[in-house]
């Protein structure tokens, strides 16, 4: 007879080799990701001194999320989680090979960055919800939360050490940080393809309107997931200051790539310190009141980084940002996998991606917008307190959210 212990899975994450593949490759494609958008960032303000061409960024990026980001659901469910994403690390990598060729060639415009980072949104929006989808069949439920977290980790270290390598690299030239990160984005689609996921049933109906749409009809009847996805799309819309980095890098606090590439770093590194300590210590109260005290926190560090004109206190405001996010992220990311089935969670992860997704990239072209109009500073403190009070408002608008006490399936 086989004893319990014998049965248990191993509660270690470092006891299952396939979690810690998929954390690698989680590293390198977010490492690369971040660093490519250091370089693509520096290289359009420099090549145009326009602010407004750095929101033109996050708004290329903004469609492809919304045009394929609820295909990609349908993808992730109807076929291998594995293919999928180790795919489109390939397409990544061969639009960067054409940034990198562009940039050594000097023929590389800012007309031409836009429509190659189009074609890496349309892969990000393929991959996010696929990878997101496939961690509940790595690891066994009762980990879910922690490996969760520890996943995060994996894009806070990427988030963290992408941007500061990719700003020394620009001092090589841009060219040399796009051939690192095709690099890193093929290393990664071998790793993901080297992932053993439980087996699952994949029923292959016929695709309409109705299986496409379907995650947003199951949202519709589990109104507490959709107010947790909706509070993040509004707060990241009007908080997000990833776009005006390059202007206060360069024109506030007078630093050059370099500074850049610490101050794309401190979110990250901020984010990474909170999610190893929630990798070890789960949520196991009161985890709604702890979701939008977060946001609030988020909104309230913004406005300290617009109002900062020293680079260290820049540095201390978005590592607060990025903590107060990864709290976010873990505890929406554990309702929405843990309280819908497996047969529907490509779906559902797409119109999380969708939401999560447009929210950052629409707060960049917002960022962008404002700034063109009223400057960098009063962008950064306009979405800063429209933060704080999108929380207030979801505090009143879904008040089971504050009811949540556990990470944990619906009972």
């Amino acid at each position: 007879m086989t004893t319990p212990s014998a049965e248990a899975p191993p509660l270690s994450l470092l006891h299952h080799p396939s979690f810690m593949m998929f954390w690698c490759a989680r590293v390198f494609t977010n490492g690369a990701y971040a660093m490519q958008s250091v370089a693509v960032g520096w290289q359009i303000y420099d090549l145009t001194n326009n602010p407004l061409d750095l929101g033109l960024v996050g708004l290329v990026m903004f469609f492809p999320m919304v045009l394929t980001g609820v295909l990609g659901g349908q993808i992730s469910d109807y076929f291998d989680r594995r293919r999928v994403a180790a795919a489109c690390q390939v397409a990544k990598a061969i639009a960067t090979i054409v940034l990198m060729a562009g940039s050594f060639g000097g023929w590389l415009s800012r007309d031409a960055i836009l429509g190659i980072m189009f074609v890496v949104a349309v892969g990000r929006a393929l991959e996010i919800p696929t990878l997101h989808a496939l961690l509940p069949g790595i690891v066994p439920q009762p980990i879910l939360p922690r490996a969760i977290a520890a996943s995060a980790t994996a894009q806070q270290t990427a988030t963290i050490a992408g941007p500061a390598i990719g700003g020394f690299l620009y001092l090589l030239g841009p060219a040399t940080v796009y051939a690192t990160c095709a690099a890193c984005f093929l290393v990664a689609s071998v790793l993901i393809s080297l992932v053993r996921a439980e087996p699952r049933s994949i029923e292959k109906k016929k695709v309409t309107l109705e299986t496409i749409f379907a995650g947003f009809t199951y949202l519709r009847g589990h109104p507490l997931l959709m107010g947790v996805i909706s509070l993040d799309l509004f707060a990241f819309l009007l908080g997000g200051v990833t776009a005006l980095l390059p202007i206060f890098a360069r024109d506030i606090l007078e630093t050059g790539p370099w500074g850049l590439g610490i101050l794309r770093s401190a979110p990250a590194l901020g984010a990474l310190l909170m999610s190893v300590w929630l990798s070890r210590h789960a949520i196991e109260r009161r985890a709604g009141h702890v979701l939008f005290i977060s946001i609030a926190v988020f909104g309230l560090s913004t406005i300290l980084f617009a109002l900062s004109t020293s680079l260290i206190l820049s540095v201390f405001a978005l590592a607060i940002y990025g903590a107060a996010d990864a709290v976010s992220v873990v505890i929406r990311h554990s309702l929405v996998q843990m309280r819908t089935p497996n047969e529907m969670l490509g779906r559902v992860l797409a119109v999380n991606t969708v939401f999560t997704g447009t929210s950052g990239t629409m707060g960049e072209f917002r960022a962008g917008a404002i700034a063109a109009l009223l400057g960098a500073v009063p962008s950064a403190l306009i979405g800063g307190v429209g933060a704080v009070l999108v929380a207030a408002i979801w505090w009143k608008a879904f008040p089971q959210i504050g009811r949540i006490e556990k990470l944990a399936p619906d009972p």
